[in-house]
């Protein structure tokens, strides 16, 4: 069982018990995150289902930063050279639960 959701301009299949790697978050005071824009649900193997309505519980284990990805402008003959660097924040999420339809799934 499985859902597809969509934050910060991505989209993620997640089931309970998964920890997610997603674009940085604000969670609640109590670290916890709702992902109410689900784009597609599936109880068994083979059948995805549009829900009516639908939303992902999880909560927050840390924030971080992902490694260094190296941005390098060249132009030949022209002397000119650019490095610039680029740290991307992510926040690890754990889902706990999955409602969909008033039935809750949980790992």
């Amino acid at each position: 069982m499985y859902a597809v959701i969509r934050t910060g301009g991505k989209q993620y299949r997640v089931s309970p018990g998964d920890l997610v790697n997603v674009e940085s978050l604000k969670p609640a005071d109590d670290g916890k995150v709702e992902f109410a824009d689900v784009l597609g649900f599936s109880a068994e193997s083979g059948s995805l289902l549009k829900p009516k309505s639908a939303k992902v519980l999880g909560t927050v284990v840390r924030n971080g930063r992902d490694s260094k990805i190296l941005v390098f402008h060249f132009k030949r003959k022209k002397q000119y050279k650019k490095l610039q660097g680029h740290r991307q924040g992510y926040t690890q999420v754990l889902i706990s639960e999955i409602q969909v339809d008033g039935d809750t799934y949980k790992a």
